[in-house]
């Protein structure tokens, strides 16, 4: 069994946090895990892409090939597209639907959810609003976690709430509880939408 993931985004958005969180729930269930350099994250607003790879046997390379990526999971729009030439074909995109205008020839969002549209697997979810919803603003990146495990197969839902709080535990037990429970609404809503 394995699962290749590519987290995107913009540098300060919490993409490390994530792949952290990963990272540790992979290793609690004694899975191989390889993860390539996160690029941008030096400049606050630039892109940040890093490659994750987790399997159940050896892993010899840390980058994903075209085509063979299972998960994109972005907390910026744009950022998911420009990784669509690795998503294999049954594989899923779940990305924030708010965007991270950076750039003066930023795209029109129109143009950019037909293209999501386009997308056989995709979970579109608006992660700032869900974080303020359940009174964790600063906690969007683990709404998308809480998104991304709802497809995710080959992490337990029960070790990336432990890696939430191993990750966040020196932060103290609300800032846990609170990224618990922004993780859980994403969880949540991504579930009541994969129901319907």
């Amino acid at each position: 069994m394995k699962q290749d993931i590519i987290l995107s985004g913009v540098g300060g958005q919490g993409i490390l946090s994530i792949a952290t969180v990963i990272g540790w729930a992979a290793l609690d269930q004694n899975l191989h895990l390889k993860q390539a350099e996160v690029h941008g994250m030096s400049q606050r607003g630039g892109d940040v892409q890093s490659n994750l790879r987790i399997s159940s046997e050896t892993i010899y390379s840390d980058l994903i090939p075209k085509g063979a990526c299972d998960l994109i999971v972005s907390l910026e729009p744009m950022e998911a597209l420009r990784y669509l030439p690795y998503l294999s074909k049954e594989g899923w995109v779940i990305t924030n639907t708010t965007p991270f205008v950076n750039i003066p020839n930023y795209p029109d969002m129109n143009n950019i959810e037909g293209e999501l549209n386009k997308i056989k697997n995709v979970i579109k979810i608006d992660v700032d609003t869900i974080a303020k919803e359940v009174k964790a603003p600063r906690s969007a990146n683990m709404v998308l976690l809480g998104a991304t495990a709802s497809v995710i197969n080959i992490l337990e839902k029960e070790k990336l709430i432990e890696g939430i709080k191993n990750v966040f535990s020196r932060k103290g037990e609300d800032i846990v509880n609170t990224n618990i429970a922004a993780f859980e609404a994403g969880y949540n809503y991504a579930k009541s939408k994969l129901n319907k």
